[in-house]
């Protein structure tokens, strides 16, 4: 068996935490606003990818970051894993304009490998940062994994402050949470923080409702202490500690009471005072336990997965008989960019297509007979059954296609979203959920009327993927891919993110145009649709059904 193969068993999943030490201050008016970006390299792989990032902690050299990884650990395999940390500078609001720092600095890096932070025999791998020119000590990062349970338990629970004291007595009082799960060597992980109580903060006032995996919490044991620490915010982001208490899930399901009142100890001050009793309290005012419903659960139920095609046809692609058009029609059938991207993805998604049968269009070219622009239409030509028996009859229509039509424009997204949006507004049972697959060069003309097609299907059993070919600017469709802000228009918000891009020039090989990777662009593509699938579900409270059959 090849090295992929292997890759394919993985030992256990396992859950990367990271936090950093002395970090270098890259401010002068404040302190750093660290970040780090993780990458990935199997041995069997040319270079890294990046995995994901951490949220962007402001003013804190001493960060512990709360979003984490969930890896296959395969001890078979070579993990390669890169560690960038960086000083991300907020975005500077001027009226209705965001403007974002380009120069964030480097504040160091850190490589190893996923069986060496696995193997560590204090759990905690604390390691040095290096890469900074001219700066011998960069700071430390601190990783822990710990292997998944495989508990599916959903904990949603509030908290109400309850007296609390401030910190400074000529200032006021803004209160937020932290959550941090204990570990085996006596240290703690953070796991959850709750946003901060500003400006009208009253005692008896509640935090927003915390919804949280068991496995973050508590990895599944339910025994295991948990500890809440209760600060004050700090604009410099020297957050004040008003106190700290401990419980676990097995006291804390026991519901709001006695049990669940928890008096806020600062440990300091008890240490100094023998009349200090507290720092205040927080209450539990509700707690709910759901059980969490996988992808696979869905698909294994009965839920069935549709997928169309979109192709971009306009004139900004290049004329087909220039070899450097990227939708070049070669005499010898050497596949153009295109061709590639509807082969890859097409031999990926053909795994959970079951009927293997694709509606597939083209939008942004003049059509024959009379050579009429058209922003969707069936590529093989029959306007009441779009559909095609697998990608091989998909290509052989595009080509067909590709000598008949004119390459015009302008590209626009919005008919062929509106148009799939339309079906799947049929299709609301949780019996099925359907994928849009569009592929473009990028350059998008009407972003306000996609925006507004994006959030009108966000409530629908439908997401998108637009794989981007050749080299254009793709900043619109970051603003697309609503990873860290939800796609909005004139105040309106998508209900939830649906939207993934993948840029295919990411996977093509130095030495000519083929896919290096098939593996790496498959988990790329497919990334986010377990759960926006799964997102979509728990919204209208769709269970995984075991009698589901076909709609």
């Amino acid at each position: 068996m090849g090295m992929v193969g292997q890759a394919e068993m993985p030992t256990s999943l396992v859950e990367l935490s990271i936090a950093c030490r002395n970090l270098i201050n890259a401010d002068i008016l404040s302190k750093s606003d660290p970040q780090v970006i993780v990458f990935i390299r199997n041995d069997w792989q040319e270079r890294y990818y990046e995995l994901g990032r951490t949220e962007m902690i402001a003013d804190n050299l001493n960060p512990d970051f709360v979003k984490r990884f969930q890896l296959s650990y395969s001890f078979e395999c070579v993990q390669r894993l890169k560690f960038e940390v960086w000083d991300i500078d907020p975005k500077i609001k001027i009226g209705s304009l965001e403007i974002y720092d380009t120069k964030n600095d480097f504040l160091g890096q850190y490589e190893t490998t996923l069986a060496e932070i696995v193997a560590h025999q204090g759990r905690q791998l604390i390691a040095p940062l290096t890469g900074v020119k001219g700066r011998k000590n960069c700071g430390q990062i601190v990783l822990l994994v710990e292997e998944v349970a495989e508990c599916k338990h959903l904990i949603r629970m509030s908290y109400r402050a309850s007296s609390l004291k401030r910190t400074r007595f000529w200032s006021r009082l803004d209160p937020f949470l932290v959550f941090s799960r204990a570990n085996e060597d006596s240290t703690w992980t953070v796991v959850h923080k709750t946003e901060c109580l500003h400006k009208n903060f009253r005692n008896n006032k509640e935090w927003q409702p915390i919804v949280l995996k068991s496995r973050t919490l508590c990895n599944g044991d339910y025994d295991r202490a948990i500890r809440i620490q209760v600060f004050d915010d700090r604009f410099s982001g020297q957050h004040k500690l008003i106190g700290d208490c401990f419980t676990s899930l097995s006291n804390i399901v026991k519901g709001p009471g006695p049990n669940n009142v928890y008096d806020v100890i600062n440990r300091k001050r008890s240490q100094k005072s023998s009349s200090y009793r507290n720092s205040g309290r927080i209450v539990l005012t509700s707690i709910a336990v759901e059980e969490e419903y996988s992808f696979l659960d869905y698909i294994r139920s009965g839920t069935q997965l549709h997928f169309a095609v979109a192709v971009d046809f306009t004139a900004s692609n290049g004329d087909p008989r220039d070899p450097n058009s990227l939708h070049y029609f070669d005499i010898h059938g050497k596949p153009n960019c295109y061709e590639m991207a509807l082969k890859a993805v097409g031999d990926i998604i053909a795994v959970y297509n079951r009927n293997g049968v694709y509606p597939a269009y083209g939008f942004g070219a003049k059509i024959p007979p009379i050579n009429t622009v058209s922003h969707q239409f069936p590529i093989n030509g029959n306007l009441t059954q779009p559909y095609c028996s697998g990608i091989d009859e998909i290509l052989r229509h595009y080509r067909t296609t590709l000598s008949a039509v004119t390459l015009y424009g302008p590209t626009n997204f919005a008919p062929v979203i509106n148009n799939t949006a339309a079906i799947a507004r049929q299709y609301q049972s949780g019996h099925n959920y359907f994928v849009l697959l569009i592929i473009t060069d990028g350059i998008i003309s009407d972003i306000h009327a996609t925006k507004s097609a994006i959030i009108a299907a966000a409530s629908l059993p439908l997401s998108i993927i637009i794989i981007g070919v050749g080299n254009a600017d793709f900043d619109a469709m970051d603003e697309l891919d609503g990873d860290d802000v939800r796609v909005n228009v004139d105040g309106r918000y998508a209900e939830r993110d649906i939207v993934q891009f993948v840029p295919i020039n990411r996977f093509l090989t130095r030495s000519g145009p083929s896919i290096r990777s098939k593996a790496d662009l498959a988990r790329e593509v497919l990334y986010e649709i377990p759960e926006q699938l799964t997102g979509y579900m728990k919204s209208k409270g769709f269970r995984p059904n075991r009698t589901n059959n076909d709609q």
